[in-house]
Parts: structure tokens; sequence; C-alpha cells
């Protein structure tokens, strides 16, 4: 069964940097989407940043660009959020997800996705 497990999350100073990982194992992984996802206490999960397992198209939220780079490598399975500048706001439980189908359209959307991990919690202190 496919199977999501995040990992890297910690306590960082304002501007600080982490990068999250994702393992992924039990599926055939080529024509998948990985998806990066936050939710602060209160808040609804918000979207943050997408890539196809090819790598051919990548997609941030507006509020990360420039701060935050996604990658993946394919031949791990593993997927990776380098996030830099981070900022208080930054605060929240970041989850990868995975899409069987990856939609142009719906790929801001939380529903969109098949599978998820179990979330690892990022802190920026201010």
């Amino acid at each position: 069964q496919v199977q999501l497990v995040e990992s890297g999350g910690g306590l960082v100073q304002t501007g600080g940097s982490l990068r999250l990982s994702c393992a992924a194992s039990g599926g055939t992984f080529s024509s998948y989407a990985m998806g990066w996802f936050r939710q602060a206490p209160g808040k609804e999960r918000e979207f943050v940043a997408v890539i196809t397992w090819s790598g051919n198209y990548i997609y941030y939220a507006d509020s990360v660009k420039g701060r935050f780079t996604i990658s993946i490598d394919n031949a791990k399975n593993a997927g990776y959020l380098r996030m830099s500048s981070l900022k208080p706001e930054d605060t929240a439980v970041y989850y990868c997800a995975a899409d069987r189908d990856f939609n142009f359209w719906n790929y801001r959307s939380a529903h969109q996705y098949d599978y998820w991990g179990q979330g690892t919690q990022v802190t920026v202190s201010s």
C-alpha cells in the first residue's frame, strides 16, 4: 500500500531554514504528483507547493514563492521541501501528499490528493 512519511520538522528562528523530506513507498509513482500542504491551529489545510514526479511542473503558493523550493528524487521516491527565510506565519504542521492523476486546475485543493503523510511540525519563533 502507498505510504508517505514526512520528516525534518523542528523549531527555528525567524529567517532560518529547514528541509522537509517525504519518503514514498508501496506504489509505482511515475505518473504521480507530490504536494505539500500545511495546517496551522484553527485554520484550514493550505496548499504550499506541488511537483510532478517527473519534475516537469512545479507550482507554489504565492505566500512561499521565492522562499521555498520543492524538489523530487524519483530514483529514491523521495520529495523535499526546502524552506528559507522562515517567518512566524509559516508555523504549521506540514504534510506531504500524493496525487495519482495531477490536475492543473485543482492541485491547490487538498481533496485532490489520494495519500497523505502523518505530518511534521514546523515552528518558527519570533
